[in-house]
This record gives structure tokens, C-alpha cells and sequence, in this order.
């Protein structure tokens, strides 16, 4: 690709108006320009979309966008059509067959497509995607392939396999939060031995960090209730539960007249999700009381508290967290509010994540009994009500007879004796991700038990070094809320008209 870094800069200026790149974006672009497979880990809030979208707007041929939330395509794709970038769009499993069809038939006139990965599964998008030229295939948030490719989302593993079927285009796989072994496993899975690894630290100089000890949660509440009356910052927190969530965000709604506060969780009507989304972005709300459906997407630049009332199953998931804070460089607060139990919530989310032996053992059963029946979605119905298995752990038993040859063409080819032969590998597996994921959990742990600089503890396993606090560093060292003076956001009065708010986010009205 012959085009010159001058050209990046006068591209990103015309269409983004900034005037320098941020840590480690040049590095990226240039090599992405140059047609090589890049790994790029920069921290959060970093501006890493720039790093696909750039190059995207200056090379021939197509950028396909892997993207694992809907909202965060979404976004995405307004915040470009907003700067005057009009051919790109998304395919969804929210979008109507209609919608989908017309995309799908004007295909060739966009340059950035966003998608799941459960898209890229569907046998006619990716024959159209083979009569483009594929120029880069860029991998958003690429950890997912990890923590949610072995149960979750299964479509993630399977990204290797569709880079072949699409010629092979150049891969940029993009994170913000992957261990050296994490990486790796992004690398074997994405088939892409030669990868050129681009590590930034991931650290974040503004963001404070602090854990408080309380023994029950009433005394939690009391405390975000006295914090929160003294700084009026834009602060997010993050609860485990969705009831919980909503308990929390009424209490502080009733303690908390001068603030507008609310609640977000999966459960919701999109359109409320959506609404809570914008008013949070736009300063018209300054409190949202969220579960872990509230995070990527969110790119908010003057968050400024971040509380962690439970605490999430990894210790990756809790820097992509507390990375929604300070995105605009200004001093911000990490907190968590640790009360004895508290992990048993993560603890049981793992559970419900891995299906157990015996639970396989009676999928297995199931299978064989139906030999080369479809699995249609009645039949995965079926097996799930029948083995007493959620979709998740259903998901992970369906990957790996995929993957070991006894599930082909979506049949069941499963018979006793393969099974015997294969039922060795799988269960170890699933104990190598239960450990795995019990580890993760630890090590979160072991971060808020640390008696000593909790910076240090948080970097330790990603780098072997952390940058020097802007102000403060954390708990342990030097901070506390007595010492901190953070700028004050003035809150919006006019929320603006409701309708006109949703089609501008649902691109209607021409």
C-alpha cells in the first residue's frame, strides 16, 4: 500500500480534527499500511478504532470490522457518518431481514463493514464478502477471542477459518487488555504465526487506584452516597447482579435528589438502553448504576469515578472497567467496594459459564441417540431442556464435537465409540478452563487483598514495568478522597426531544 504517513495525518485531521497521534497509533497504522498482520495492544480510551478506520479510508478495497457488541458497531458507525464518512455500515442480528438484504446487496459500496462474529458464520454474507477485495480484516477487542470464544461465543474460534475462505486479507487484532498469553492464543487462533506484536503498556497514568473494606452492602451504599454528595462527578457503577443494580440505582435516586441517577443492564428495552446511553454521553445524566452490558462502547471522555460495588470474574475485566475513566486525561478514581462473600457472585458465574462431567456425559448420551439428526434450533432446544444445560454451557459441548470431527454439516455424528476415544480430551479441557478461570478470579482477589502498591500487583502480570502516576497512585501509596479535587462537569438541563434523539441513533429519517 503506497500511501504515506502524511497522508494518515492530513486524513485524520480532515475527518477527526486531531493534530497528533495518540501512544502508539502511528506505530500500528504504519505497519498496517505496509499490508503486514499486526497485534496492537495500546491502553483504553487510546483511540485504537482510529488505527482500522484510517487506514480504511486511504487504502483500495474493503475493511471488514469484527466488533463483538451491537451497540459498540452502532456507535461506531454514527460517530463516522457524523464526521461526514458515509460509506460504512453493520450487519446485526438486530437489524430486520429487509435491512439486512438491502446492506447486502449495495455491499460493494461501502468501505468499513462492521459485524459479530455469529455473522460471519452466515454462508450467503460470506459469499458476498468473496466477490470484494478484502483489504484488512481487523479484529475490536480482540481478548474476546479468549474470554468468550471457549463457551460464550464459539464464532470467535472460528475467525481463523473465515480469514481463509476471504483469501486471506491482512489482520489487525486490536486490545486493550491481553496478557502474554492471551496474546498468544489470539495469534494461534486467528492462524497468523508471523504476527507483528505492537505492545504498548496498559497502564493509565490519571486513574487512581483504591479498594475499600465494608462488611455489608448497606454500609457500601452509605458510602457511595457520601462520596457521591461531595464529588459531582460522571461515575459509573458496576453491580453483578441486574436486581441489585436496580435496588442500588432507587436508593441513590431517593439519597441523591441534586443528581440524576439511573440504571443499565441487558434486560432492558433497547430503545431505554439507548436513550440512558446518549443522555449519559451528552452530561444529562450523571450516575449510572450499570452491569457489564454498560463497557465497550462507552466512550465517554470525562468519567471520573468508577465503583466496582461487585466485583467481575476476572482481573482483565476489571482494567477494561476501570479504563472508562479519565479518557480525556484528567484525574480519575478506580474504586472497589470489597465486603467479605463478594466473590461468591464471580464464583457462581463461572459455574454457570462450564457445563459439569456428568452434564456432558448425558449430552453425549443425547447425541448419539439422535444420530445424524440436524441441529436445528428445536433440536438444541431439546438437548439443553433435556441435559439441564444454559446456552453457554451448551455452547462449549457443540465447539468441541465440532472440533473433534462428531459434529459434521450441523449433524450429530456422534457414536459410542468415538466418544470413548474423544471423552478424555474434552474433559480435560473443561477442567483446564475451569482452572483457568478460577485463577483469573484469584488473582483479582489477591489485588484487593494487597498490602503493598496495588499498581504494581494490577501490571504485574501484563509487563514488567508501570508508568509514574500523573498525581496520585493508589490507596497503598499516597491517595485518598480527601486529597482529591477533581473538575466539576456542568450537567446539561435540555435532555432534548425524545423521537429526534432515537432517529439520529437509528439513522432514520433520511
Amino acid at each position: 500500500m503506497n500511501v504515506k504517513i502524511d497522508q494518515v495525518r492530513k486524513m485524520m485531521k480532515t475527518y477527526f480534527g486531531y493534530d497528533r497521534f495518540k501512544e502508539g497509533q502511528e506505530e500500528i497504522i504504519t505497519e498496517v499500511l505496509k499490508g503486514n498482520d499486526v497485534l496492537g495492544i495500546l491502553p483504553t480510551g487510546t483511540g485504537k478504532s482510529l488505527c482500522y478506520q484510517l487506514p480504511a479510508l486511504l487504502t483500495e478495497g474493503v475493511t471488514v470490522v469484527v466488533s463483538p457488541l451491537i451497540s459498540l458497531m452502532v456507535d461506531q458507525v454514527k460517530q463516522l457518518r457524523m464526521r461526514g464518512i458515509k460509506n460504512v455500515t453493520y450487519l446485526n442480528s438486530m437489524m430486520s431481514r429487509e435491512e439486512r438484504i438491502t446492506i447486502l446487496r449495495r455491499l460493494s459500496f461501502y468501505k468499513m463493514i462492521y459485524c459479530s462474529p455469529e455473522m460471519l458464520q452466515n454462508t450467503y454474507f460470506i459469499e458476498q464478502l468473496k466477490r470484494l477485495r478484502i483489504a484488512l480484516f481487523a479484529v475490536d477487542e480482540a481478548h474476546c477471542i479468549s474470554q468468550w470464544g471457549y463457551e460464550f461465543r464459539t464464532d470467535y474460534l472460528r475467525l481463523g477459518h473465515v480469514l481463509n475462505q476471504l483469501n486471506n486479507p491482512a489482520v489487525l487484532a486490536l486490545s486493550a487488555t491481553a496478557t502474554p498469553e492471551v496474546q498468544e492464543d489470539i495469534i494461534c487462533q486467528l492462524r497468523r504465526p508471523n504476527m507483528l506484536k505492537i505492545i504498548y503498556p496498559m497502564d493509565r497514568e490519571n486513574i487512581v487506584l483504591d479498594v475499600e473494606m465494608y462488611r455489608t452492602s448497606q454500609e457500601k451504599t452509605d458510602r457511595m452516597v457520601s462520596l457521591l454528595k461531595r464529588f459531582s462527578v460522571p461515575a459509573m457503577i458496576y453491580f453483578s447482579s441486574k436486581k441489585v443494580c436496580e435496588q442500588i440505582a432507587y436508593k441513590l435516586q431517593n439519597a441523591l435528589p441534586q443528581l440524576s441517577v439511573v440504571h443499565y443492564h441487558g434486560g432492558m428495552e433497547k430503545e431505554d438502553r439507548l436513550y440512558v446511553q446518549q443522555q449519559f454521553m451528552n452530561d444529562q445524566i450523571d450516575v449510572v448504576c450499570c452491569t457489564s452490558a454498560f463497557g465497550m462502547g462507552i466512550d465517554k471522555a470525562n468519567v471520573r469515578l468508577i465503583i466496582h460495588f461487585h466485583i467481575p470474574t476476572h482481573i482483565e475485566a476489571y482494567i477494561q472497567e476501570a479504563g472508562r475513566a479519565g479518557r480525556d486525561g484528567g484525574t480519575s478514581v478506580s474504586l472497589i467496594l470489597y465486603s467479605p462473600g463478594d466473590e461468591e457472585i464471580p464464583f457462581h458465574l463461572i459455574t454457570e459459564e462450564l457445563p459439569d462431567e456428568r452434564q456432558v456425559d448425558l449430552t453425549a448420551t443425547f447425541m448419539e441417540k439422535h444420530f445424524n439428526q440436524q441441529l436445528d434450533e428445536q433440536f438444541e432446544h431439546d438437548v439443553m431442556e433435556q441435559v439441564q444445560i444454559n446456552e453457554i454451557q451448551w455452547g462449549f459441548i457443540k465447539y468441541q464435537l465440532e472440533t473433534y470431527g462428531l459434529i459434521r454439516q450441523n449433524r450429530s455424528k456422534l457414536n459410542k465409540t468415538e466418544w470413548e476415544n474423544i471423552r478424555p480430551a474434552i474433559l480435560r479441557i473443561l477442567e483446564e478452563r475451569k482452572q483457568l478461570k478460577q485463577k483469573q478470579l484469584f488473582n483479582l482477589l489477591a489485588y484487593i487483598q494487597e498490602k503493598g502498591c496495588r499498581r504494581k500487583k494490577l501490571y504485574d502480570m501484563f509487563q514488567d514495568h508501570f508508568k509514574k502516576p500523573l498525581t496520585f497512585c493508589c490507596d497503598r501509596c499516597d491517595f485518598t478522597f480527601d486529597r482529591w479535587r477533581p473538575a466539576i462537569v456542568e450537567k446539561k438541563s435540555n435532555r432534548g426531544n425524545w423521537e429526534q434523539t432515537l432517529k439520529q441513533i437509528f439513522h432514520q429519517g433520511g
